[in-house]
């Protein structure tokens, strides 16, 4: 007897529709939708969604494609964050002086509606040629000033463990890289990639490794997944996660409380709580810097520091990113007043 292949990623509308998620009457109406902004729905994913509404399941309003997404706002981007203007090699984007990002491939297990990079990836998505590799490896090798290197795309864990392992030797190699960092979804998308020979890639001599997932809600954080992150923890690489503040997935403090402390309870330190870049389509999911601070401010007395993401802004145009989180301090000189975690005002220094 034939053994059966595995569940295979859902693609396109067409896929949705054979799966059961759409109807062909909704399909039907997200024909412009598809034409500008990729599918992919793993079937790891389909299985974390309650419901296939994105309406009212918080993972299926990140992946499966709604009408909102046909409505362009006035201020949305091509490139919300400005990385062409930065990118003076194929592949590597400057943006600070001591790091730099380096995108392999643009082809990831799964794709956002809510991505920054959505104008740019794709199923088969364009991958560096090695000739385009050498020439971004040779970028980072002929300025001393970068000590971090940062691979991102796309997602750098869609790569083969063969060539993962010969980049990440690579950047090993260079005397004044101290950090690799990688972003990726596969841990909680497509958990079956973690295997041995993955994690073995990962490993270098003299670099710092360290993988920074993107998890947005606890749901996403489901068995196959919590035995990834052991999987890369177990073998000594340190985890971060990165989380975009999302309308109807996670602007909640239950949804936030419930992510970070799954989180940390599985060995990964929240990192970036990103308020949502202005990429086109993406208005629906976009929240107030405002109502995203008040969120921050709620969880600071319900959380230990060490569930303590930072809240930041990608500003437009490239010009880096920064903390946008509340304020806890207020007045000048010596007329401070500085508010505890329930909002209570406190003198600082105490006056008699």
């Amino acid at each position: 007897m034939t053994a059966a292949s595995p569940p295979a990623t859902l693609r396109s509308l067409d896929d949705l529709v054979a799966a059961g998620v759409l109807d062909g009457a909704r399909a039907a109406s997200l024909g412009g939708v598809a034409a500008d902004f990729a599918i992919g729905v793993t079937p790891q994913v389909l299985a974390a969604m309650t419901t296939r509404d994105p309406a009212d399941d918080p993972v299926a309003r990140q992946y499966l494609p709604t009408l909102e997404e046909a409505t362009t706002a006035p201020e949305e981007l091509h490139d919300p964050i400005g990385d062409h203007v930065h990118s003076p090699v194929k592949g590597i984007v400057h943006r600070y002086p001591d790091r730099v990002l380096l995108k392999a491939l643009h082809a990831c297990p799964v794709y956002c509606r809510f991505c920054f990079r959505r104008e740019q990836v794709g199923p088969g998505g364009e991958a560096l040629t090695p000739a385009e590799t050498a020439a971004a490896l040779d970028y980072v090798r002929q300025r001393p000033a970068i000590s971090e290197v940062i691979l991102t795309g796309g997602d750098p864990l869609m790569l083969s463990p063969r060539r993962l392992a010969a980049i990440v030797a690579a950047l090993d190699a260079i005397p004044h890289v101290d950090v690799v960092r990688l972003h990726s979804r596969v841990p909680v998308t497509d958990s079956g990639r973690i295997d041995t020979a993955l994690v073995d890639a990962l490993r270098a001599s003299r670099v710092a490794v360290y993988v920074a997932i993107h998890c947005n809600h606890a749901n996403e954080l489901d068995q196959p997944a919590i035995a990834a992150l052991r999987r890369l923890s177990d073998a000594g690489i340190p985890l971060l996660a990165q989380t975009v503040l999302l309308r109807g997935v996670n602007d909640s403090v239950a949804a936030l409380e419930s992510l970070f402390r799954a989180l940390v309870r599985h060995r990964v330190k929240p990192y970036y709580l990103h308020h949502p870049d202005l990429a086109r389509g993406t208005g629906h999911f976009r929240v107030s810097i405002a109502e995203g601070q008040a969120l921050v401010r709620a969880l600071r007395g319900r959380l230990s520091g060490l569930a303590q993401p930072t809240y930041v802004l990608d500003i437009p145009g490239g010009f880096g990113k920064v903390p946008v989180g509340p304020s806890w301090i207020e007045g000048e000189g010596d007329a401070l007043v500085v508010r505890d975690p329930a909002g209570n005002p406190h003198p600082y220094p105490p006056r008699p």
